[in-house]
């Protein structure tokens, strides 16, 4: 196994890597919408949807990857309410390359942040 680290997306905020290279696959933590300088970005759902993605495709790339190798995502939304705004965002990120995706509210994300993703990815 391999930890991914990069400086272009956020640090760490606990006892867990950006990102796992493990054989020929790639496990991203869940992104939040932090700039990688650790502040939330400004903004609605929209704003944070693409910080999120931003930072997902920086912790890929730190592994050798990019969003066209990722085989499965999964979105924590804070409120489903939120899930047209998001896919939209998302479908411009996923354009062509569609992977498998799971999309569940959760009761409460850090930072009281209103989305996370995380994703699975491939290198071969």
């Amino acid at each position: 196994m391999e930890i991914v680290k990069t400086q272009e997306a956020p640090q760490a905020i606990g006892p867990y890597s950006q990102g796992i290279k493990a054989g020929n696959l790639v496990f991203t933590s869940g992104q939040i919408p932090l700039t990688p300088e650790g502040e939330l970005v400004e903004g609605g759902i929209e704003e944070q949807t693409r910080q999120v993605l931003n930072n997902l495709q920086a912790v890929l790339k730190a592994a050798g990857a990019d969003l066209n190798r990722v085989v499965k995502t999964t979105i924590f939304l804070a409120d489903m309410n939120d899930f047209a705004q998001v896919n939209e965002i998302y479908g411009r990120f996923f354009d062509t390359h569609q992977p498998a995706r799971s999309c569940v509210q959760a009761a409460r994300l850090p930072k009281d942040v209103r989305i996370e993703i995380e994703a699975i990815a491939t290198l071969d």
